[in-house]
């Protein structure tokens, strides 16, 4: 973690929220980071003032759409005008149609959500390689309790980091041999805009009213353990899925909230 001063770390939707976060912890650490972002979505200048408020290395902030072909050559391309290679990648983007009845369902919607949330983890890896010469020592996806559980809305996303975190563990099968570790950290429920635009603000003001420290994960504490495991002292771990939540998958369940919610009329 000493000498992260030359590397660089690729964030996808690296502009809000998690990827934001992550930028800055690496920052904190000396690291060179590039985050992109998709047309019209942030200001450059705000991201950069963020950085800049806490005296960190300033960030490369770059308009590139995680689908694009042309942009993916661009942005590998003018990262490698700098660098030598790219010690982090850290597929941030999610995209996901919000689903709210059977009729929401369509088959070219299910594919977009695979295409920007999963696909990007196999696709930014062998692009680096081909411009760099080899891949990222370290790969990171975002995935969410989504998987295993029923989120409102959340239908296709649930089923793009189901395939995310599937295709985690043959990627770290077919890159064995390699120089790399490849993990998915999974975050518990996080204040983000992409919580309050899935699930709305009843929910947040909702689960607010049973202890909101158990109820949701900082932006912090996922953003620390992605530079964790891309700092060298847990290179043990590769194709795992990792739990970002404080432990309260466990006991967030029907009973855990009948019992925080005390004195609540019910």
């Amino acid at each position: 973690m000493n000498n992260r001063s030359a590397r660089a770390i690729l964030i996808t939707g690296g502009t809000k929220g998690i990827g934001l976060g992550t930028g800055l912890a690496f920052a904190r650490q000396g690291a060179h980071t590039i985050l992109t972002y998709k047309w019209g979505s942030a200001d450059p200048d705000e991201v950069r003032s963020r950085f800049s408020a806490e005296r960190l290395p300033t960030p490369l902030v770059i308009e590139a759409d995680v689908v694009n072909s042309d942009d993916t050559t661009a942005l590998l391309e003018r990262i490698h005008e700098d660098f030598d290679r790219i010690d982090s990648f850290i597929s941030n983007v999610s995209y996901g149609l919000i689903v709210k009845d059977l009729a929401d369902y369509s088959f070219r919607s299910l594919m977009r959500s695979i295409e920007y949330s999963t696909w990007p983890l196999v696709e930014y890896p062998r692009r680096i390689r081909e411009v760099f010469g080899q891949y990222p020592r370290y790969i990171i996806g975002l995935s969410s309790g989504g998987p295993d559980h029923v989120y409102k809305n959340y239908d296709f996303v649930a089923v793009s980091k189901a395939a995310l975190e599937t295709i985690c563990r043959y990627l770290n099968y077919r890159l064995f041999s390699e120089d790399v570790r490849i993990n998915i950290v999974r975050a518990g429920l996080v204040r983000t805009d992409s919580l309050w635009a899935t699930f709305g603000s009843d929910f947040e003001r909702f689960a607010e009213r049973f202890n909101p420290q158990r109820q949701f994960t900082e932006i912090d504490d996922v953003a620390n353990a992605i530079v964790a495991l891309c700092s060298g002292l847990m290179d043990g771990v590769s194709g795992q899925i990792v739990n970002i939540d404080r432990g309260t998958t466990f006991f967030n369940n029907l009973m855990g909230i009948f019992e925080q919610s005390g004195n609540l009329e019910l």
